[in-house]
């Protein structure tokens, strides 16, 4: 177990960001993260905790501070100050502002590339409750299942994820022995085609090698390589490069994208300001926009602009 203060994070807000499908509740103020092969469950608590203050959050970790350090600690993208980023917002810009205020504690998490090549070709035509459920489904048949012995909470009880079980993200080859076949029933649809493809893209040393290239190229590039796969556009592609390659200069479009763009910014947003880390702006916009959707209470409260750039 370890205990720590962190500043501007909120694993509610980054469960319900839509960056990341394997978060779950699993108790009071409690929440299990699986990524990769990796497992951790955590409580978070608010600034109403002794030593913590304006933007911080009391956050236990059910694993060592070893493995938080190793691990954890770069999958949330803990060294990126993001008070920063959240100072650079217009203050006459009123929606950009709400957003911001709204989705404070979401950051960027430094996502596994393979893992999140498959879960955002799940994502397309999607909605996060079933991308959730076609992803869990996955790892439980083709993932392997993890031990979670040696991991423990200090309150209100010690192993708040006992009783359920965690696997894995599965590997390519895994995907690919058990062939289209094995991928019905997990309510991927026609999507299954597309990760069959990406399975025998990125298996073995040939697969690395594509892995690699992605990883070594620059927004643009990656982008371009992306764009040339089965299943992938621009939308899916830039999501992957935001979550998958950490290039925040990515801005990804959907429909609450276009929705806001539209709504709020009809003369066009203002990329210039937020250049080289527009995609961090992008997901208090879209976290926000989600809210907003679902009470019903969308309204154009922002200043327009009239700045027209691509983004990265």
């Amino acid at each position: 177990m370890y205990q720590t203060i962190l500043k501007d994070f909120d694993i509610r807000m980054l469960m319900g960001s839509g960056q990341v499908f394997r978060i779950a509740p699993c108790g009071e103020d409690c929440y299990t993260v699986t990524a990769g092969d990796h497992f951790v469950c955590l409580r978070c608590a608010g600034h109403q905790d002794a030593g913590c203050g304006k933007d911080e959050a009391f956050v236990e970790f059910s694993c060592t501070e070893e493995e938080f350090l190793s691990f954890w600690h770069n999958y949330f993208d803990l060294s990126l100050d993001y008070g920063a980023i959240k100072e650079t917002v217009d203050p006459e810009d009123a929606f950009l502002q709400a957003a911001v205020a709204y989705g404070s504690g979401i950051r960027i998490l430094r996502q596994d590339l393979w893992e999140t090549i498959i879960s955002f070709l799940i994502s397309q035509n999607n909605n996060i409750t079933r991308i959730r459920r076609s992803i869990e489904a996955l790892c439980a048949k083709f993932g392997e299942k993890l031990d979670t012995d040696g991991h423990s909470m200090s309150f209100p009880e010690d192993r708040p994820f006992t009783g359920a079980s965690f696997y894995s993200f599965p590997t390519p080859e895994a995907i690919i022995a058990g062939g289209l076949d094995g991928l019905q029933d997990l309510g991927l649809g026609y999507r299954d085609k597309y990760i069959l493809a990406m399975a025998k893209r990125c298996s073995g040393a040939p697969g690395q090698e594509f892995l690699a290239s992605l990883e070594q190229a620059d927004y643009d590039g990656a982008q371009a390589i992306l764009m040339g796969e089965f299943g992938i556009g621009r939308k899916v592609a830039d999501c992957i490069c935001l979550y998958g390659l950490h290039h925040i200069g990515a801005f990804p479009v959907d429909t609450h994208v276009k929705q806001i763009l539209a709504s709020f910014y009809p003369d066009g947003f203002p990329f210039r300001r937020y250049e080289g880390f527009a995609g961090i702006i992008q997901q208090y916009m879209f976290y926000y926009k989600l809210s907003l959707s679902a009470s019903g209470t969308v309204k154009k409260t922002g200043k327009q602009r009239t700045a027209k750039k691509k983004a990265g």
